[in-house]
């Protein structure tokens, strides 16, 4: 296969951010679009050097230049357009996070997906990063084996979507999946492990209290606290604050361990930072050696045509890179189903440990 063709299902911001991402592979194209809003499907048909638009999902899975299908919808479609595709036209899948916002729809998506034949990929962007997928690569080596990792994301509300849907925790699975199912990812990854304990105090403080869509008053949590107890023994901690946009770095991460400490630090969209504070910040990694004492900062820059193709440093295009090899018959699967199922059951279960003040044993 020499150009893998793209169907891409909801066409609002984080769907313009894949086309962009996808415009830049040498062997992508996307050749159909479907979103219920008619214009911003049109929008993305022209993003995309002239998609067809697609007026239905059923009219996209039949277009016959089809290869893979990318889902960036509403969280809580992604299950039934995932069941969509399989009865349909089984096809390669890429689908954003989350996996599913229902705990019931755990078993159906293992069932549904059960000796599937084609690759299914979560997209779990921050992965990618550079100074993420850095860190990941250097922690072992620069901690001596990780004894407390910490995520801190501090960052801006979460933006306007059509039909308001991120305002409610029934669409969205709540602020603990919704969002943060990224971070659980990558401390799974980081600390090569598994939780078997959650521990949480989240909540809404003071992001859309005084907003009212069809008389009724958003629920989405705006800041968190999240503790995770692993299997071999190291902890973990999410801080999350999503009234923070102000801030020079969005995520910061840090592992410790017996040899030093290991940082990423990563700013947020560059279309967001004030143009009279000058260029926008350059990611860094640095480490901290117990003896002899650091630290020893890196930048770590993000190609600029790359940070112009959407707000997650680069990440969107390096997963795309990936997902086109394995479509094409190259690679493996980097975050499988089990993964994406994975960190929204995390998600979920620190969503129940902040709503009843106990912890949640996995």
């Amino acid at each position: 296969m020499d150009t893998v063709n793209y169907g891409l299902i909801g066409c609002g911001m984080m769907g313009r951010e894949h086309i962009l991402n996808i415009n830049l592979l040498p062997q992508g194209r996307v050749s159909v679009v479907y979103d219920p809003v008619a214009e911003l499907a049109e929008s993305a048909a022209t993003l995309a050097e002239n998609a067809h638009v697609a007026g239905s999902i059923e009219e996209l899975l039949a277009f016959e230049n089809l290869d893979a299908v990318v889902i960036v919808s509403p969280n809580y479609l992604h299950v039934q357009q995932l069941q969509q595709i399989v009865a349909r036209r089984p096809l390669p899948i890429l689908c954003e996070k989350p996996l599913y916002t229902d705990p019931a729809d755990a078993p159906v998506l293992e069932a549904l997906f059960k000796d599937y034949p084609h690759p299914v990929w979560v997209a779990m962007e921050y992965r990618y990063m550079p100074p993420v997928a850095a860190l990941i690569a250097q922690a072992e080596q620069a901690t001596g084996g990780i004894k407390m990792l910490t995520i801190r994301e501090h960052r801006f509300p979460f933006l306007p979507k059509i039909g308001d849907w991120n305002r409610f925790n029934a669409n969205t699975g709540g602020t603990l999946v919704e969002k943060c199912c990224h971070f659980f990812d990558l401390m799974r990854v980081i600390l090569q492990d598994e939780p078997v304990r959650v521990m949480a105090s989240a909540g809404q403080s003071l992001n859309h209290i005084d907003e009212r869509y069809d008389g009724k008053a958003p629920d989405i949590w705006d800041n968190g606290y999240v503790i995770l107890d692993f299997a071999k023994g190291a902890r973990a901690m999410l801080e999350l604050c999503m009234f923070a946009e102000g801030s020079k770095y969005q995520e910061e991460i840090s592992a410790v361990g017996p040899k030093g400490k290991i940082e990423a630090l990563v700013p947020g969209p560059g279309r967001f930072w004030p143009q009279l504070l000058g260029a926008p910040p350059v990611p860094q990694m640095i480490i901290s050696p117990r003896a002899p004492k650091g630290p020893y900062v890196s930048e770590i820059p993000v190609d600029p045509t790359l940070l112009e193709a959407g707000d997650h440093n680069g990440s969107t295009f390096y997963q795309h890179q990936r997902f086109n090899a394995v479509v094409r018959g190259e690679g493996e699967v980097e975050v499988t189903l089990a993964d994406g199922a994975k960190a929204v059951a995390i998600g979920m279960a620190a969503q129940e440990s902040a709503r009843t003040g106990q912890a949640v044993t996995l």
